[in-house]
């Protein structure tokens, strides 16, 4: 999001003093904890908000709701804050998600939905005005929340209209509590309690139910009713004459309401109604006048329909009929309307809230205020991954204005892209570039530095346009242009430039070209202060590393990076993922126990110090670990979790999970469901870097089923020798060695391991490595390596350690262990409870049970500490 969150968006309102009774609608109410949805939908003015607000409930995850929120990310954003905050760790790791990488909404929910079935408490999430951020994006999500809705987790929501959610399939389950406005209207008995116990008017019964009988029961005219009626010596001549539709009563009552005030206080109330929120100094900038802290209040006790919105009196805003109405006749009795929203953008911009600045520019009519803001803004925006909101403006920016200004172009383009967003993006480039093969004096531009730094960005985005189109070539050669291109100091182009040659290269196979680019990338990054982003490149510098058979190197990078992320509190974005490639290396060398500190320490961090991609490599990471102590079973399991955690990015998947489940099957004996994943392989295949690890594993699967695995591996060997990928090359002369029982095969490829301090590529081979290893020291008695990987490999599998649920305070007892490792699979807790047969209730209690025992509050918590634990390696 541009800049924090709104936090008053997130406070439950609080509850009015004098509410009247309804002993009804909390009887509705109650019924939530039943079905999937209560709607509350009714007009303006029908107490929609005031009900659920007054509702009592432990775990309340309020969310306020306005038209900015039409933006998918920002709706999720705020939604799934107010999840985390009502219930911690349930949402934690999807914000990170949400906020780093273009994830569908269905995947990040879909973890939260598994982290709230398991919940021991239930939580209300309620969407407050809902109808102003209703749109096709958002109903699809919640739609699909619907649909998973796990039984702790009620979701209710007040609206306007009905929203675009599939209500009728609702309603026809029976999962659905509906309130309209005919159940939201006063009864005679309720009116006579607001009128004559709330507000203390007295009036006889045939006032009041002429009263309710003219507005029929509409809480919002009765309330402005009353407030005309106060102080007046005729009111039974004011109600007599009371009559009309509901329109006419608002418009008849608030005219009355404003004629009654002084003309300060009307002028303030319609001046101050063209912005959504209020705040003292944000008034005094759109009226011209000082003193709007002192008249909100004023108007707060004279119940002139604000709405307090923190608990220190800061901000405010208008009953939303209310609101209404004094727009109408702002609009109706001033001609000056359009400077008031300029005031309110000047001071918007001023307190640095660029999107309300924005808003209000546009709405005055002023597109080339808006669009000199959104120039600058976007820069900013784009850091912090608000692409949406950008694109948002597109539909408020006229063409004709973006056509003069190449740099805001550009900014559109870098947001189009960034959302994946490419039709029509290379016309936008061809129309930019013939910008500036114009006259200069034509161009609107705000910041003129940014004019030079176009031709580079330009080329930088064909680039990633090639590579979107599967052409490395035209990547590699557009790239090369925007670094041609590039003025002195532009190290944001240089660096995307280099990074997307880099991608290009690796993705053909070309590891020393992808190492250069990358390297460039990350020095200009680190340059200019993007340090998670230089922890980013780290990951492929260090893969690249590897693939080259350079152990030394990666652990080199890796430290590095974590020297130039320091000791943040919290921890900088990527850090988590330095310690994942830290085990891997670990691991390479058989250090066990340090591969899983490693691992430790990259969840102690948590999930805001970790890429997008690190749940699923840190899984990944943990299955080699839980492999090599001889819980195949509990790899299986992680290996399962990281293929439903799974985030890709530009990076080519050179390793997918897939292929390493695989190899975890060949190891268990399942060679037929191994033999089933290579189906769509052939030993006659083109060899590819990028399919290079599947083929490597298809040449297992061979040699476990006794087939010709020799000239494919003898290819492989000539590709990955010819190519320097010399940690590829080891595996590919440890299968040789094994399908020919050739000793000198062998001994070539623990010539090349010795310097960097391989151990795990030889000895995971078991029993006839162990043989070949034998024979090889009989021959070479006095080599060291070998002897210590040949005693490496003569030493049992250790033994996952036992459970130790002994060490905590409170042993976990046998069911809960149960129920543990269910919390470890993708299952919901209805599943759990079905896998188990017991009722939802009991997994439920298990799980309170387990979270107090492990010292956690949420179903990712309770299982990082179970694998610290080795809970789940029985």
């Amino acid at each position: 999001m541009a800049g924090p969150l709104v936090e008053t968006k997130l406070y439950r309102p609080r509850t009015r003093q004098g509410l009247v009774a309804r002993p009804r609608l909390d009887d509705r109410l109650r019924r939530k904890d039943s079905v999937g949805l209560t709607l509350v939908s009714a007009p303006a003015g029908f107490g929609k908000t005031t009900l659920v607000s007054s509702w009592p409930a432990e775990r309340a995850a309020w969310v306020s709701l306005e038209e900015s929120d039409q933006d998918p990310l920002t709706f999720w954003t705020y939604v799934l804050t107010a999840l985390e905050r009502a219930a911690p760790g349930v949402a934690e790791g999807a914000l990170v998600v949400l906020q780093s990488s273009p994830t569908p909404i269905e995947t990040i929910l879909a973890g939260v939905l598994n982290e709230l079935s398991v919940l021991p408490d239930d939580v209300d999430l309620v969407l407050d005005d809902y109808h102003l951020a209703d749109g096709v994006e958002i109903s699809r999500g919640v739609t699909y929340l619907l649909d998973h809705l796990p039984p702790q987790l009620h979701l209710l929501i007040s609206t306007r209209a009905d929203p675009a959610l599939p209500l009728a399939r609702l309603r026809a389950r029976g999962e659905l509590v509906e309130i309209r406005a005919a159940d939201l209207r006063f009864t005679l008995d309720e009116v006579s309690s607001y009128l004559n116990g709330v507000t203390g008017l007295d009036l006889d019964a045939t006032a009041i139910a002429t009263l309710e009988e003219r507005t029929e029961g509409w809480i919002a005219a009765l309330g402005l009713a009353a407030l005309s009626l106060q102080g007046r010596s005729d009111a039974a001549g004011f109600i007599d004459g009371f009559a009309g539709d509901d329109r006419y009563v608002v418009d008849y009552l608030v005219e009355e309401v404003l004629d009654r005030q002084p003309e300060n206080v009307r002028r303030f109330l319609l001046e101050t109604s063209v912005v959504d929120r209020l705040t003292g100094p944000l008034c005094d900038a759109v009226t011209g006048q000082p003193g709007g802290k002192a008249m909100l209040e004023s108007l707060e006790r004279q119940n002139l329909f604000v709405v307090p919105l923190d608990d220190h009196r800061r901000w405010y805003r208008y009953h939303h009929l209310f609101a209404d109405v004094l727009q109408a006749h702002l609009l109706a009795e001033r001609g000056d309307v359009a400077e008031l929203h300029r005031r309110a953008s000047r001071w918007y911009a001023d307190s640095g809230e660029t999107v309300a600045a924005v808003r209000h520019a546009v709405a005055a009519g002023d597109v080339d205020r808006a669009a000199d803001l959104i120039e600058l803004a976007v820069p900013g925006l784009r850091r912090e991954r608000q692409e949406a909101t950008i694109r948002r403006w597109l539909d408020d920016i006229p063409d004709e204005l973006v056509r003069r200004r190449p740099v805001l172009a550009i900014g559109f383009v870098g947001a189009l892209m960034a959302s994946n967003d490419f039709h029509g993006i290379g016309d936008r480039l061809d129309d930019v570039e013939r910008q500036l093969a114009g006259p200069a004096d034509a161009l609107v531009v705000v910041d003129r530095g940014e004019v030079e730094r176009l031709p580079g960005a330009i080329e930088t985005y064909r680039a990633a346009l090639a590579l979107v189109a599967g052409d490395p070539a035209g990547t590699i050669e557009h790239a090369g242009l925007a670094l041609e291109r590039a003025v002195d100091g532009d190290h944001l182009t240089t660096s995307a430039a280099s990074a997307l040659s880099g991608l290009a290269s690796w993705a053909g196979g070309d590891l020393e070209a992808a190492h250069r680019g990358y390297s460039a990338a990350a020095q200009g990054l680190e340059r200019i202060g993007h340090i998670s982003d230089v922890l980013g490149c780290s990951i492929t510098l260090a893969d690249l590393e590897i693939t080259r058979g350079r152990l030394r190197q990666a652990q080199t990078r890796f430290e590095r990076a974590l020297e130039l992320a320091g000791h943040e509190s919290p921890a900088l974005r990527g850090t988590a993922d330095m310690y994942v490639g830290l085990s891997q290396l670990a691991w390479e060398r058989n250090d066990l126990d340090v591969a899983g500190d490693y691992l430790r320490r990259s969840e102690d961090l948590g999930a805001k110090a970790e890429l997008p991609q690190n749940p699923y490599r840190w899984r990944v990471a943990m299955a080699r670990i839980r492999e090599a102590e001889g819980d195949l079973d509990g790899a299986l399991d992680l290996l399962a979790a990281a293929l439903r955690v799974y985030v890709g990015d530009f990076s080519p998947d050179v390793r997918p999970i897939a292929a390493v489940r695989a190899r975890l099957l060949i190891a268990r004996g399942e060679l037929s469901a191994a033999a089933d994943w290579a189906q769509e392989l052939s030993v006659d295949d083109e060899l590819s870097y990028l399919r290079e690890y599947e083929h490597v594993t298809l040449a297992r699967i061979l040699l476990a089923r006794h087939g010709d695995a020799a000239p494919l591996l003898e290819r492989l060997r000539a590709a990955t020798e010819a190519s320097g990928r010399i940690g590829t090359l080891i595996e590919v002369l440890v299968l040789q060695a094994l399908a020919a029982r050739d000793p000198a095969a062998l001994e070539r490829a623990l010539t090349l391991a010795e310097p960097e301090g391989y151990v795990r590529v030889f000895i995971a081979e078991g029993q006839p490595m162990v043989a070949l290893l034998a024979t090889l020291h009989r021959r070479r008695p006095d080599w060291g390596y070998l002897r210590k990987v040949l005693e490496a490999a003569r030493r049992p599998a250790r033994v996952s350690k036992p459970p130790v649920e002994q060490e905590l305070v409170d042993p976990l007892s046998d069911r809960e262990i149960d129920v543990l490792r269910l919390l470890a699979s993708e299952l919901d807790g209805p599943s759990i409870a079905r896998e188990l047969v017991v009722s939802l209730n009991t997994v439920r209690t298990h799980t309170k049970h387990i979270y107090t025992k492990l010292d956690v509050n949420n179903r990712r918590a309770a299982v990082r500490r179970a694998h610290q634990l080795g809970l789940l390696t029985r």
